[in-house]
């Protein structure tokens, strides 16, 4: 049996130590917001936060965050308040088909964090994830709208 705090919550899962959280997250605890992409760590559509570092789960064994707080897309809101990164991308017409915008959401909420206002080249080196639409250009405005709105609160 492996604990995990996920969003606040204790789930107990028993599973093999060795799979990857994504799989526990989506299939045992139900939280299908993150979403698997590539299998290999490569695209981000995965990608929740440890400890408030940005990681990709379909990589990531369950018994490494075994004890640790694990937050996905849905607990990244504060109640009905929205995360400054989620307003912005709703402002900023970022989604289009939507498939890797909760591990891109949770990529930049961890870059906003470690840098409150974080450069071009800050954003290039940080935010490696993929996203097949094309949106790149609308992603830079959205985080530097919410760098602007975190400097602001």
């Amino acid at each position: 049996m492996i604990r995990l705090s996920i969003n606040g919550k204790t789930h107990n899962v028993e599973v093999d130590p060795n799979t990857p959280l994504l799989w526990v997250i989506r299939e045992q605890v139900g939280l299908t917001g993150t979403k698997y992409g590539c299998g290999i760590a490569q695209c981000g559509a995965c990608t929740v936060h440890i400890d408030g570092a940005a990681v990709r789960s379909c990589s990531f064994p369950v018994s490494a965050a075994a004890g640790k707080r694990i937050t996905t897309i849905e607990g990244l809101a504060q109640g009905k308040n929205l995360h400054k990164v989620q307003q912005a991308w709703l402002e900023h017409d970022v989604p289009q088909c939507g498939y890797c915008q909760s591990g891109m959401i949770m990529a930049v909420a961890a870059l906003l964090k470690e840098k409150p206002k974080p450069t071009d080249a800050d954003i290039d080196a940080a935010i490696t994830n993929i996203c097949r639409c094309g949106t790149f250009q609308q992603v830079r405005e959205a985080i530097h709208a919410a760098a602007n709105a975190n400097a602001k609160a």
